[in-house]
């Protein structure tokens, strides 16, 4: 399986670790939204694994994919992963089964959840929009609830945002940003909320 990492510029490490990985690296625009849609463009694959620097996939994930993807029924559908916090606090444990909750009942995976999609069926609802944020949400919405499917693996997130924004306004601003996304506001004002 292919890996291509769409770098924004990033000033530390990663080029070197992507390259000693046999990763091909390639520059994008800053921005999610902008990275995954140039490292879309850069590929010509049937399936995408969509999937945020700060994620690593858990053990089995591999095999719940291949799983996924040998089954025609999920051509028209997307995959994600269970969310996951690398930290051993109490609050990530509750953090976790509200995204759960989350996307059982909202049908909204985040990106840092992981995204495997047919090409094609990222193509016929529009592809990815290069938004600097929100790309992820713009994307589950469009797919809907029904064509998204949890798979039995892990994806591990980093939960340095939590740790050093603190737990509960951490929270609070990915909701505002969620809101705001909702009513309208420009991406521009969400990204310098988030940050």
């Amino acid at each position: 399986m292919p890996i291509l990492v769409s770098d924004g510029g990033s000033t530390d490490a990663t080029p070197t670790i992507a390259r000693a990985a046999g990763a091909r690296l390639l520059a994008a625009p800053r921005g999610r939204g902008p990275q995954l849609a140039a490292g879309i463009a850069a590929t010509d694959t049937d399936w995408l694994l969509l999937l945020h620097a700060d994620t690593r996939l858990e053990p089995g994930w591999r095999s719940a994919a291949c799983a996924f993807m040998t089954n025609p029924a999920n051509t028209a559908r997307a995959g994600y992963f269970r969310f996951a916090l690398a930290s051993a606090d109490p609050r990530a444990r509750r953090l976790e089964r509200l995204v759960a909750w989350r996307c059982r009942r909202f049908g909204l995976p985040y990106g840092d959840q992981g995204l495997l999609i047919a090409r094609a069926t990222l193509e016929s609802i529009g592809g990815m929009r290069p938004l600097p944020l929100m790309e992820d949400v713009d994307l589950a919405r469009r797919l809907g609830r029904p064509r998204l499917v949890a798979l039995p693996a892990r994806a591990m997130t980093s939960a340095a945002r939590f740790e050093q924004g603190g737990w509960y306004l951490r929270s609070a601003r990915n909701l505002a940003c969620l809101g705001l996304w909702y009513a309208g506001a420009p991406p521009r004002l969400l990204v310098k909320l988030y940050a």
